[in-house]
C-alpha cells in the first residue's frame, strides 16, 4: 500500500470531499502543509470552509479535475470504479486509497489515539470524550461524525499527541485503524447491504478488537452478548462498562424534568470499587448513561480525574441532529434526531417519553431500502412507541433497487403494531398535514439520516 510521507507534503485530491469525515481529514492535511483539492456533487458549508482554508473545490465531479500534479487520490466508500475521477486517477496510475486507509495512516502520527466504534452512539460518545480531553487542556486533534458546536464543526486540530476519532464499521473501514484505546459501544445488525448478517458484523468487530496493540486497551460494553467472543485471547487490556454492570458501572441514577440523568460511576479495583464521582448529563436518554460510562472509562485510562470528566459533561449539550431542539412553533416543540436504526429509534422515543409533552409525533424517513427491508418489523415495533407516526419516502442514499419495500408498507406495519400512522410522498404534504394536526403542547420529532430535518426547519420558518 502507498505510504504517505507526512514530512514531505504533496498534493492530495479527495473524491467526495464534502463528506463529514473526508472534509475533516482534508482540513488536517491542509494544516500539515499539504496541497488539497477535492470534488463533490454540490457545494456545502463544509466545502466552503475548506475553500477558505486554501483547498481547491470542484463541483461537480469530472475527470478533468484529476491533474498530473496530484500525488494521491483519496475516495469514500460511496465512490465506485465507474466514477469519472476514480477512473481517471486509475488510468493515470496515480496512487489511490480509501478514506479509512488515510485515517489509519494519519493516526500513526500520534502517541495516543482513541477510536470509538459501535453501531450506535459513536458521534455522541466521541463528543463526550472530546469535551473531557479539552477540559483537561490536552489540546487533542478531533474528528467527529457530526457538527459539534464547541469546536465549531466536525474537526479540531490540536498540537498534542492525542488523536480522537469515530471508527465506522461500514465496508470494514475501522479495520484500517490501530488505536491505542478502542471502544466498542454496542453491536447490532446494520449495513446489511454490505454485511451478510449479524454474525458477519460481530466477526468484523472482533477483528477491530484485534487491531489494538498489546500496550493498548479495549473498552467494551459489558452487556454485549457472548462478550468473551470479542475479548478472549486479546493481547491488550480489556475494560468493560455499563449501567449496573462492568468494570466501570453507573449506579444511583436520577432524572431531571427534561430526561437528563445524573449518576455515580464506580470503577472496580481489585476487591473493591472506587467512586470516580457523580456525573450530570445535559443530553437526555438512558442510552446516554452508557455512552457517558464509556467516555469516563476512557478518561480514567488516560489518567484524567473524575472531577475533570464531570466538568467536560457540563460543557456538552449535544451535537447537531442528536435529539436537537430546533425551536417551538405554535406551542409545538420541534426536535431533530439522526436515528435511522430500530435500536436508535427506540432509544430516541424512550427519551422523548421523559420530555414534558402532550403527544409525541414522529416524522420518520427510512434510510436505504436494504435496511428497511431487513428490519421492517423491528422498525414498526420501535416507531409504535410514538403516539403518532408520519412517514416520508425512503431515502435511497447509495441504493437504486427498492427491493419491493416502501414507506407505505411500513405504515401498514406500524398500524398493525397499534399506532396511528400516515404516509405522504412529499415533504410539502407532510408539512401541511402537521400544521393541521399538531396542537400546542405536542412534541414533534423529525427523524432519519436523510434530509427529513428540512421539514422541521420549514415549519419553524428557517
Amino acid at each position: 500500500m502507498y505510504q504517505i510521507n507526512f514530512s514531505q507534503p504533496a498534493h492530495i485530491h479527495f473524491i467526495g470531499i464534502g463528506g463529514i469525515s473526508m472534509s475533516g481529514l482534508a482540513a488536517i492535511l491542509l494544516n500539515r502543509g499539504f496541497s488539497v483539492s477535492g470534488s463533490d456533487s454540490r457545494k456545502s458549508e463544509l466545502t466552503e470552509h475548506l475553500a477558505s482554508l486554501g483547498a481547491e473545490i470542484f463541483v461537480p465531479q469530472s475527470a478533468a479535475n484529476v491533474t498530473g500534479d496530484i500525488g494521491l487520490v483519496v475516495y469514500t466508500a460511496a465512490i465506485h470504479p465507474d466514477n469519472p475521477e476514480y477512473a481517471a486517477a486509475e488510468s493515470a496510475g496515480i496512487p489511490m486509497m480509501s478514506r479509512a486507509e488515510l485515517l489509519g495512516q494519519l493516526m500513526q502520527n500520534y502517541l495516543t489515539s482513541v477510536a470509538v466504534a459501535g453501531t450506535h452512539g459513536k458521534t455522541t460518545t466521541t463528543s463526550m470524550i472530546a469535551h473531557i480531553l479539552m477540559a483537561q487542556d490536552l489540546d487533542p486533534t478531533i474528528s467527529v461524525g457530526g457538527i459539534l458546536p464547541s469546536i465549531g464543526g466536525n474537526i479540531r486540530i490540536g498540537a498534542s499527541d492525542y488523536f480522537l476519532t469515530e471508527a465506522c464499521e461500514y465496508t470494514n473501514s475501522f479495520l484500517h485503524l490501530s488505536p491505542t484505546i478502542g471502544l466498542i459501544l454496542n453491536i447490532d445488525a446494520d449495513h446489511l447491504d454490505f454485511f451478510k448478517d449479524l454474525d458477519d458484523i460481530r466477526h468484523s468487530f472482533r477483528l477491530f478488537a484485534e487491531k489494538i496493540p498489546a500496550e493498548g486497551t479495549l473498552v467494551i460494553h459489558a452487556d454485549i452478548p457472548d462478550l468473551d467472543k470479542f475479548t478472549e485471547g486479546l493481547p491488550c487490556r480489556v475494560a468493560t462498562f455499563g449501567v449496573g454492570c462492568g468494570d466501570y458501572h453507573a449506579e444511583n441514577v436520577t432524572w431531571d424534568d427534561l430526561g437528563c440523568a445524573s449518576f455515580d460511576l464506580y470503577a472496580e479495583k481489585q476487591d473493591k470499587d472506587r467512586l470516580l464521582g457523580r456525573f450530570s448529563l445535559r443530553v437526555p436518554g438512558e442510552h446516554n448513561i452508557g455512552n457517558a460510562a464509556a467516555a469516563i472509562a476512557c478518561a480514567d485510562l488516560l489518567g484524567i480525574s473524575g472531577e475533570c470528566a464531570a466538568k467536560g459533561f457540563l460543557g456538552f449539550s449535544g451535537t447537531d441532529r442528536r435529539f436537537q431542539k430546533k425551536g417551538v412553533v405554535g406551542g409545538v416543540t420541534v426536535i431533530d434526531d439522526y436515528a435511522h436504526h430500530p435500536t436508535e429509534i427506540r432509544a430516541t422515543l424512550s427519551t422523548a417519553k421523559k420530555y414534558p409533552a402532550s403527544r409525541i409525533w414522529c416524522v420518520f424517513q427510512p434510510h436505504t431500502y436494504s435496511r428497511t427491508k431487513a428490519l421492517l418489523n423491528e422498525f414498526a415495533d420501535a416507531l409504535s412507541l410514538s403516539d403518532k407516526v408520519v412517514l416520508a419516502d425512503i431515502y435511497a442514499a447509495r441504493e437504486t433497487d427498492s427491493l419491493g419495500v416502501s414507506s407505505s408498507l411500513l405504515r401498514q406495519k406500524v398500524e398493525e403494531a397499534g399506532t396511528e400512522a400516515w404516509y405522504f410522498p412529499t415533504f410539502d404534504e407532510i408539512e401541511t398535514f402537521l400544521l393541521e394536526k399538531c396542537a400546542p403542547g405536542d412534541l414533534l420529532i423529525t427523524m432519519g439520516a436523510g434530509d427529513v430535518w428540512m421539514i422541521g426547519d420549514r415549519l419553524l420558518g428557517k
